[in-house]
């Protein structure tokens, strides 16, 4: 009997993990290829052997998603299997549309197959959207957990950018490890706030062998969730954050919409900022889709390192790279501190832009006049650099999760700004993880 043959559309991530969890040394399927997407300079590359298993000697290449059809054709592939996230309803269709005029199947892995269990208990923090908050949110059940005696070990949601084989299974105990492992921008804005916190991070390729690594070393495992993606470990406490300041998208997305059926606990964030229509709306969708989800109120206040840089000047807003590009946010941190300090202007970057910003403003025009803090390489690093210092503005407003002055040299004054996540009213994330713990 012949093996079907598969193509997985991906994004070094979710597409990987479906891939080790259902098809890896499964001899009714022949996996001819990825396509990639959202990460740059990813195509042209291989899954590796080591981690291909043994069905696959030479490994797996990855090709450019543009090459879909092309693929389905030459490769005659039987099914397509969509494996990314963060994307609206309406695309996922467009390419089901696609794959399926091509002759091709089109499907999903379901989270039945592809979520592990751990012996130990695991509290998943996701989101409906990137930028929704999710991340102060962990920080804050951190918090929680750490300050009930609880020894926590945080897995990250993947995200692999450089040798795949060498980063199947990465454990940060220290800002040191973050250097040794040649983390870019991306990867130490998601590590280096809970290594501050004192908590070790996983991530990687190969999250079976991730899983038993940290629940080894873990009284309760937290799920660090990416994109709006679904957790690879099947959560005992499923907590997922909304954003008012985007309506109507926790039930537009794939697979934020997803994550908010699963819900045990839903986050309404950014209350303080939303107009109270629009925080109706969502906590509506919350009711109609996951009734008996519980509800928790919050905001994500802003601390400003200086506000003097801030007023009367004309500043540069630099803000969380997916939060801008697929994200789609057209306002961050970044933003609110400039109208709230008194800024003259905000600056519009486009003019100033130098290397590969250039594309990344080509393939995401919704940006707008704030600049993403691209950083998945070196190159990308440097053309951050020489964009903010080319930028004529007299001051820059940082509003990344790291502070990337410890990363670039600016030739302009500069301040930070930082949130974190403030319940409002009753029932507190605390009362939940009490009880859990």
């Amino acid at each position: 009997m012949s093996r079907t043959r598969v193509l997985i559309m991906g994004a070094a991530g979710r597409d990987f993990h479906n891939f080790n969890t259902v098809y890896r040394d499964n001899e009714k399927y022949n996996v001819v290829c990825f396509t990639a997407t959202q990460i740059p300079d990813i195509e042209g590359r291989r899954y590796p052997a080591q981690l291909a298993g043994t069905l696959y000697p030479s490994g797996i290449p990855i090709h450019h998603e543009r090459e879909l059809v092309q693929l389905i054709h030459n490769e005659k592939i039987d099914e397509v299997v969509f494996a990314y996230s963060d994307v609206s309803h309406e695309y996922v269709m467009h390419k089901a549309s696609a794959a399926l005029a091509a002759g091709a199947s089109f499907k999903f892995i379901g989270t039945a197959e592809t979520m592990l269990k751990s012996n130990k208990p695991v509290v998943a923090i996701c989101a409906v959207r990137t930028g929704s908050g999710k991340s102060q949110t962990t920080r804050r059940v951190s918090q929680i957990l750490k300050s009930l005696g609880k020894k926590l070990v945080v897995v990250r949601h993947p995200m692999p950018y450089g040798d795949l084989a060498a980063q199947a299974v990465q454990r940060f105990g220290s800002f040191e490890d973050l250097d040794k492992q040649h983390c870019t921008i991306e990867e130490r804005e998601e590590y280096e706030p809970h290594l501050r916190m004192g908590t070790v991070v996983y991530a990687g390729v190969d999250y079976a062998a991730i899983l038993e690594g940290a629940q080894a070393e873990a009284d309760i495992v937290l799920w660090d969730g990416g994109n709006n993606d679904t957790p690879f470990f099947k959560p005992d406490l499923h907590i997922v954050v909304v954003d008012p300041l985007r309506p109507g998208h926790e039930t537009h997305y794939h697979p934020g919409e997803t994550n908010l059926r699963m819900a045990d606990v839903v986050v309404i964030n950014k209350e303080s900022n939303a107009r109270p229509e629009d925080i109706e709306s969502v906590r509506d969708a919350i009711r109609a889709n996951n009734p008996d989800a519980d509800i928790v109120d919050a905001a994500s206040p802003i601390f400003v390192e200086d506000s003097g840089v801030i007023r009367g000047k004309r500043v540069l807003c630099i803000e969380d790279g997916p939060t801008l590009t697929h994200g789609e946010m057209t306002i961050g941190a970044g933003v609110v501190a400039a109208r709230k300090f008194g800024a003259q202007a905000i600056v519009d970057p486009r003019p100033f832009l130098k290397g590969s910003l250039v594309d990344t403003f080509k393939m995401y025009p919704g940006i707008g006049t704030l600049l993403p803090a691209m950083g998945y390489g070196e190159k990308q690093v440097h053309d951050l650099e020489a964009t903010i210092n080319a930028t004529d503005c007299d001051a820059v407003v940082i509003a990344t999760p790291i502070d990337l002055r410890r990363l670039v040299k600016l030739n302009k004054p500069a301040t930070r700004v930082t949130y974190e996540l403030q319940e409002i009213g009753q029932p507190m994330l605390s009362d939940f993880l009490k009880r859990f713990a």
